[in-house]
């Protein structure tokens, strides 16, 4: 059976059954994304801490902007081709049209690279540092500005890695793994680290282990750490919890069957008080689970964790897999190579709620107590503050809590350029000092090849919360991701379906020209959705 008005529209409403459906999805395509700008406006009214502003780079969101809007036109010259049956004009303007959706998706990319290796920090009393973490170097000194360390220089992981300076350093004399959750990656990680220190890992004590009723196995204490051995007790354990299993399984329905005997005409949930598994009928049929197993580290050995794997204590550690260490923590610092920023504006909020004054809470941080360099470039931040609050009074205004609390990268820069007797405002332009970016910085952040910033080593204890530029760092970067990223899978899925029509189309415009006009119509549709979803995201996200 042929399906009715699949090429030729309908007489009465004009319209074929594509574009109906595309304008049902493009329905609830809206009610999808109202509510996530919905959500943003909600969560950033009701925030508890101070909300990012300005924070993404403007101008490949600009561009992105115009990229959009130049593929929508394309998108309808290529359709206006079709319609007067001009095949090499469509190919030109879809292949623009999709070639701006790559330009799109690249710029998109370069700024989630960004944010994925730059690195933020909460302290203890919710200042903020931001910046980019150093790698830990053999000889344990941080390279100068403008250095260049040789590969060979830095300390690197078993897979040949560097290591970040955000490393959890533990000397354990002791591990107890959990027998069913150890992670593999980990446990080989262990078994490395210590060839590498030269020590051994060996069973702390002799093992007896069921693997079936009248069957074992025996492990001798001393056996040296390895996934085969782990594998086998392991193995025994799931044996024996599966036994275990079923003879209490068994009883348990023993059990039952004599309490409605004991009770006729009751039903079970009048029974569930009286009915117990019977342990001392069964106890001799049990078989022992082994659930855990210890190594001692002879001698011990300093393991580096990423923290986010490991919940560390002076004398105790554990790691997500459940495998637990005794031994010390050790100094365990995060190394910021540059520091590009630091924020005041959480720390403030919390004083304000205490009734601490601002300035107070600020001197007394640990950030500046503790950091000669930092508190040299706070005072020069005052300095200006000074200035801008003496302009901005000539127009009734008062500078905003960023111009006091945060200092960005370019004022950053700036400070650390500028001896404090030559800070200065520009006049008239209503905002603090700062180094003026170049092309290269508009998009990927800070040149730390040309730009000055301070080094800074922040102990753990003084850590609260860490995290790159990701969802994890707070709301705003949830958010954002989650919103830019459903958009990016939408511009991915366009341009899939407009290469689709291009570089497969031919035969159905040589069936029936109109029959392709009206698909690339409907995926037109979709393309001007995608661009103004844009339109909206990039206001809120990038300039408010």
């Amino acid at each position: 059976m042929e399906i009715p008005y699949i090429v030729t529209p309908r007489k009465d409403t004009g319209l074929f059954n594509s574009k109906i459906a595309i304008w049902l999805f493009l329905a609830s395509e809206v009610m999808l994304f109202g509510g996530f700008f919905s959500a943003y406006i909600f969560l950033r009214l009701g925030a508890d801490f101070p909300w990012p502003e300005r924070t993404l780079p403007v101008l490949p969101g600009l561009i992105n902007t115009f990229v959009l809007i130049g593929s929508s036109v394309t998108v309808v010259f290529a359709w206006a081709a079709l319609k007067m049956r001009q095949w090499g004009k469509f190919q030109l303007y879809m292949s623009i049209t999709i070639v701006c959706a790559l330009v799109f998706m690249v710029l998109k990319g370069i700024e989630y690279n960004v944010k994925f290796h730059h690195q933020a920090v909460r302290l203890q009393d919710y200042a903020v540092v931001e910046g980019h973490l150093g790698y830990k170097m053999k000889d344990g000194v941080h390279p100068e500005h403008g250095e260049k360390p040789a590969d060979d220089q830095f300390v690197k992981d078993a897979k040949g890695s560097k290591i970040e300076e955000n490393v959890v350093n533990f000397e354990a004399s002791e591990i107890s793994f959990n027998t069913v959750r150890y992670h593999r990656p980990w446990v080989e990680a262990l078994i490395a680290r210590a060839a590498e220190r030269n020590a051994t890992v060996k069973l702390a004590a002799k093992l007896d282990l069921q693997t079936a009723p009248g069957e074992g196995v025996t492990f001798e204490a001393g056996t040296p750490l390895d996934l085969d051995l782990l594998d086998s007790i392991k193995k025994a354990h799931l044996a024996a919890r599966e036994n275990n299993g079923g003879i209490r399984t068994r009883n348990l329905r023993e059990q039952w069957a004599k309490a409605h005997a004991a009770n006729p005409g009751k039903r079970d949930w009048e029974l569930v008080d009286q009915v117990v598994i019977d342990q001392a009928a069964i106890a001799a049929s049990l078989m022992p689970e082994q659930s855990s197993v210890i190594f001692n580290v002879v001698s011990a050995v300093d393991f580096r964790f990423r923290p986010r794997d490991i919940r560390e204590a002076p004398t105790s550690g554990e790691l997500r897999d459940g495998t637990a260490l005794k031994g010390k923590l050790l100094d365990s610092p995060m190394g910021f190579h540059y520091v590009d920023a630091i924020d005041f504006r959480h720390l403030v909020m919390k004083a304000e709620d205490k009734g601490i004054t601002p300035e107070i809470a600020i001197e007394n941080s640990w950030l500046l107590k503790e950091n000669p360099e930092l508190k040299e470039i706070w005072e020069k931040q005052q300095v200006a503050l000074g200035q801008l609050a003496a302009e901005l009074a000539t127009h009734g205004r008062v500078p905003t809590d960023k111009d006091k609390y945060r200092i960005g990268w370019q004022e950053m820069a700036y400070y650390s350029e500028t001896d404090i007797a030559d800070v200065r405002i520009t006049p008239r332009k209503f905002s603090m000092p700062k180094v003026k970016e170049n092309l290269k910085e508009q998009f990927f952040g800070p040149d730390y090849d040309i730009r000055k910033f301070p080094h800074l080593s922040v102990p753990r204890e003084q850590v609260q919360f860490a995290s790159k530029f990701a969802p994890a760092w707070n709301t705003y970067y949830a958010v954002y991701f989650t919103m830019t990223g459903l958009h990016g899978l939408h511009v991915i899925g366009g341009a899939l379906v407009l290469a689709y029509y291009l570089f497969f189309g031919k035969k159905m415009y040589l069936s029936n020209p109109e029959w392709l006009a009206n698909r690339v119509e409907v995926g037109g549709l979709f393309w001007h959705f995608v661009d103004l979803v844009w339109i909206f995201l990039f206001p809120i996200l990038y300039l408010m």
